[in-house]
């Protein structure tokens, strides 16, 4: 049973824990916490990631009991297992997608979907299938880029050109094994994926999670990733949109987010996160779930979504009001 730590060490547990089973039947490690019922939200985590990576947009959305969200392992990630060698691709990324939205969500139930890196590139590639179509009220993408990832990546401090781009490559695409966790894997990690800012226990918590990550899953994604053109899938997003990215990201810089908003046939705006590098979720967790909160409200929990998605917003909606009357009275 998958458990996140919900404030002072109480635990937060899955509602449910559901096998997803994707076009090549690949399985695919579903959690689902909060209550049946409520207004839905979907999240796809990135390279090297896991469901771990939305521990703070969880905890403080089905925390709360008036959201339920639904989190999943990418393919090779986490609890999903790994694949073989022709399994990695950005079709199986919209297969997978696809996979869990049938599985998790009721037919024609819509929901907020969100991806951070990859996660976003999997919302992209999947824009133009049926069950994204059926099941997509709205989306976030969050630190994400569509093509030309390694030209454009600042991970090397090298000038733009040929021979960044390979040396990149190469880094990103390395077979060795990460290894434990240590100072001063940490300290690299930071530098490549995080704002100089970064607090040390969340700097900590990435590196958990990243250097879980089964090497043969890391280097077969980092082969698609550095093939990656999605122009088209941005085209085919045609639900509302928003788009957010930290100014300090060296793997996808912003410039990759201006591309994607400006293209956006349904754009709600980029947010861009001063001094925020490339893990937004867990280096700006509130920013990322008060984007995730207000996309649920404005397209699922409204009059559309019916009478108990409704219900339970405004619940939500009582008890922030109630805490935010408390604070000031106490002030």
């Amino acid at each position: 049973m998958s458990r996140l730590m919900k404030g002072e060490g109480e635990p937060l547990v899955a509602s449910r824990e559901l096998t997803a089973v994707s076009a090549d039947g690949s399985r695919l490690h579903v959690e689902v916490y909060g209550p049946e019922g409520a207004p839905a939200l979907v999240l796809a985590h990135g390279w090297t990631c896991s469901t771990l990576f939305w521990s703070a947009q969880i905890r403080e959305l089905a925390g709360s009991g008036a959201y339920r969200v639904v989190a999943y392992d990418q393919r090779g990630h986490g609890r999903s297992p790994a694949v073989g060698p022709d399994g990695y691709s950005t079709d199986a990324l919209a297969d997978d997608l696809e996979a869990v939205l049938g599985a998790a969500l009721a037919p024609g139930e819509r929901a907020v979907l969100a991806g951070h890196s990859m996660g976003g590139m999997t919302i992209m590639a999947a824009a133009g299938r049926p069950g994204f179509r059926e099941h997509a009220a709205a989306v976030l993408l969050c630190s994400t880029g569509s093509a030309r990832l390694v030209a454009e990546s600042l991970v090397l401090p090298m000038r733009a050109g040929r021979l960044r781009t390979r040396f990149t490559r190469a880094v990103l695409g390395a077979r060795a094994p990460l290894g434990p966790v240590t100072p001063l894997s940490k300290k690299i990690l930071k530098y490549a994926t995080m704002g100089p800012g970064a607090a040390p226990e969340r700097v900590a918590q990435c590196a958990r999670i990243v250097h879980a990550c089964p090497r043969a899953a890391r280097v077969a994604w980092s082969h698609v990733l550095g093939e990656l053109d999605l122009g088209a899938g941005i085209r085919e997003l045609t639900v509302p949109t928003a788009v957010l990215a930290g100014n300090a990201d060296r793997l996808t810089p912003p410039v990759h987010a201006r591309e994607i908003e400006a293209a956006l046939p349904h754009s709600l705006g980029l947010t861009e996160l001063t001094g925020v590098g490339h893990m937004t979720p867990v280096e700006a967790p509130e920013a990322v779930t008060a984007k995730l909160r207000e996309l649920v409200r404005t397209y699922v929990a409204g009059p559309a979504a019916g009478a108990g998605a409704t219900v339970v917003a405004d619940v939500a909606d009582v008890a922030e009001v109630t805490a935010g009357e408390a604070k000031e009275q106490a002030v």
